[in-house]
C-alpha cells in the first residue's frame, strides 16, 4: 500500500438484497462496479467465517478459522448455477429491508440448502466439487462432521459432548462419520457453492483493478471446531474446557476490563509446530482476499491472560506473545505480508517495534482525532503519517454524524470548528472529516459507507459491550447508485487517490 489510494467499508451483510441479508451475488458485482467507477482501489469486509446466534451473529465470534458462512450464498446465483430453479426463489418472505433478521434468513436459506443438495445428490458430485473437497481435505472434512456433530446434539458446546467424541476417538469419529454422512456431505456442498461464488466475486473485482481487504480476527470462540480438532493447540483444562481466558485489562474506560471469554493460545505448542495452523490459516484467508486486517494486533506481541472463572478481568496478567517468531516465518517463503495492524486503544513500544520490523502500516481514526491537545494527537488529520491506513471511522464507532451529534460535548465541537475554520452543521460534518482524510498524507483510506451517506446513528454496526442489534445495518437499494458517491469521487480524484 505504497501508493496513495482509498476505499470503502462495507460488509457484505450489509448489502441490498431481496432475500433479507446481503450477499456475494448480483448485488455485491454491483457494489464492486461502484466502488471501480468511483475510483476506489479497496473495499473493506468484516470477517467472511461462520457466525453463531448464541454471540450475536458477531463475525469476529467465528466457529471456524477456514469455512465460509453460508448465509453469504446468493439464491441468485444459485440459479445461474442450475442449483436451484428460478421458481424456487422467486416468492422470498418480506424481510426487512434496512436490517438483517438472522433467524429468518436462516430458516429461509436452510430450505433453499435443502433443496439445492438434494438436486447436487440427484445429479451427483462434479469434477469442481471434487477439487475443491481434494484441495481443502486439510479443514473441510472436520467442519463439516462438526457441523452436523453440533445438530446431533442439539447445538451443545463440544465440550459437553460425549467423551469420545469430545475427545476425537477413532472409533467415535468413524461412528458418527457413518451416521452423518449425508449431513457432512450437505456442509461440504455448501463449502463448495460458498467458495465458487466468493471466487467469482473476486475475479469480478479483480477485472475492475479492485482490492478485497479482509479481516481476521485474533481470537476463535470456545465452541468452534478450531479448538474441538486442535485441543493442543489452546490453554484447556483435563476436561478440554478453557483454563485461562482473552480479555483487556482495567482502564480508563473500565474499572474491571473487559473479560472476551475466548480460549487464549498455547504459544508454546505452535512454536514446536513451526506455527503450522497459523499458517494455514494465513494463506487459506489470502486466496479469497488480497489484504488483511489483524484485528488486536497488541495480542502478537503480548496477551492479557485471565483464569477461567474469573467474572471480570481484573485479575489477569500479561503474557508474551512469539509474534516476531511467527511473522519471521511467514516472510521467509513469501515476498510480503499484506497486513495491516489494528493498533488502537493503548500501545506499547514493542507493538510499535514489532509492526514496523514488518512494514505493517497501522490504523488512525478521525474521530480520534479531536480528544485532548489536537496539536499532537495522533489521529489528528495533520499528524497522520503516510504509512498508515486513515479511517473516518470501523465497525465499532459510531458514524461520523452520530458521533457529532451524540458523542461530542459543546467543547469538542468548539475545538472542530476552530480546526476546520468555522462551525458546520451535523448534516455536513461527514463531508468534512472524508475530505480531511482525503487530503491527509496516508497512503490509504477507508470510509465506511455510512460516512460517505451522511447517515446518523441508527446506522451504526456495532456497539461494543452491548450483544443486541448489532451487525444487523443494510444498504436500501437506492442508496447504491452512482449519484451518491459522485462526490466522493471527486474527493478521491483532487486528492490524488485514483
Amino acid at each position: 500500500m505504497n501508493r496513495r489510494g482509498s476505499g470503502v467499508l462495507l460488509h457484505i451483510t450489509s448489502l441490498p438484497s431481496a432475500y433479507g441479508i446481503g450477499d456475494l451475488g448480483p448485488a455485491a458485482h454491483r457494489f464492486a462496479d461502484l466502488l471501480s467507477h468511483a475510483g476506489q482501489r479497496y473495499w473493506q469486509i468484516l470477517p467472511f467465517n461462520p457466525t453463531c446466534p448464541a454471540f450475536g451473529n458477531s463475525p469476529y465470534q467465528s466457529t471456524s478459522a477456514f469455512a465460509g458462512n453460508t448465509w453469504l450464498i446468493s439464491p441468485e446465483q444459485m440459479v445461474a448455477d442450475d442449483l436451484l430453479a428460478p421458481e424456487e426463489i422467486a416468492n422470498p418472505p418480506e424481510f426487512p429491508e434496512d436490517r438483517v433478521d438472522y433467524q429468518a434468513v436462516l430458516d429461509y436459506k436452510n430450505g433453499l440448502f435443502d433443496k439445492a443438495f438434494e438436486r447436487f445428490k440427484e445429479d451427483g458430485p462434479d469434477f469442481r466439487y471434487r477439487e475443491f473437497a481434494a484441495e481443502n481435505t486439510s479443514w473441510l472434512n472436520d467442519y463439516a462432521i462438526f457441523v452436523a456433530l453440533k445438530a446431533e446434539f442439539s447445538g451443545k458446546a463440544w465440550g459437553d459432548w460425549p467423551a469420545g467424541i469430545r475427545d476425537r476417538h477413532e472409533e467415535a469419529l468413524r461412528k458418527y462419520g457413518a451416521e452423518l454422512a449425508d449431513r457432512i456431505l450437505r456442509e461440504k456442498f455448501l463449502q463448495h457453492v460458498f467458495d465458487r461464488q466468493w471466487r467469482a466475486l473476486k475475479g469480478h473485482c479483480r477485472a475492475r483493478h479492485l482490492q478485497i481487504i479482509g479481516d481476521i480476527p485474533i481470537y476463535l470462540t470456545y465452541d468452534s471446531v478450531d479448538v474441538w480438532a486442535n485441543p493442543g493447540l489452546f490453554k484447556l483444562d483435563d476436561q478440554k474446557k478453557p483454563a485461562a481466558i482473552s480479555g483487556v485489562p482495567p482502564d480508563a474506560f473500565s474499572e474491571t476490563g473487559q473479560l472476551w471469554g475466548n480460549p487464549v493460545y498455547n504459544w508454546d505448542a505452535h512454536r514446536e509446530s513451526g506455527f503450522a495452523w497459523w499458517e494455514s490459516r494465513i494463506d487459506r484467508t489470502l486466496t479469497l482476499v488480497d489484504r488483511l486486517r489483524l484485528d488486536h494486533f497488541r495480542g502478537f506481541a503480548q496477551f492479557w491472560e485471565v483464569p477461567a472463572g474469573e467474572e471480570t478481568a481484573r485479575n489477569g496478567r500479561w503474557v508474551d506473545a512469539p509474534g516476531w517468531e511467527l511473522f519471521t516465518m511467514l516472510t521467509r517463503s513469501r515476498s510480503c505480508l499484506p497486513f495491516i495492524a489494528e493498533d488502537l486503544g493503548y500501545i506499547t513500544s514493542d507493538v510499535h517495534e514489532l509492526m514496523g520490523h514488518f512494514g505493517f502500516p497501522g490504523m488512525k481514526i478521525l474521530t480520534f482525532g479531536f480528544y485532548g491537545d489536537v496539536a499532537t494527537n495522533p489521529h489528528a488529520p495533520h499528524n497522520i503519517t503516510k504509512s498508515c491506513v486513515a479511517y473516518t471511522g470501523t465497525h465499532d464507532n459510531n458514524t461520523v454524524r452520530g458521533w457529532f451529534e451524540h458523542e461530542t460535548s459543546s467543547d469538542q465541537k468548539d475545538l472542530v470548528f476552530r480546526y476546520i475554520g468555522g462551525p458546520v452543521s451535523a448534516d455536513q460534518i461527514h463531508r468534512i472529516l472524508i475530505r480531511l482524510a482525503m487530503l491527509s498524507p496516508a497512503d490509504t483510506v477507508i470510509v465506511p459507507m455510512q460516512d460517505i451517506l451522511g447517515l446518523g446513528e441508527e446506522a451504526r454496526m456495532n456497539r461494543p459491550g452491548t450483544t443486541e442489534g448489532n451487525w444487523e445495518w443494510r444498504l436500501r437499494p437506492e442508496q447504491t447508485g452512482e449519484e451518491v458517491t459522485r462526490e466522493f469521487a471527486e474527493v478521491t480524484g483532487i486528492y490524488g487517490r485514483r
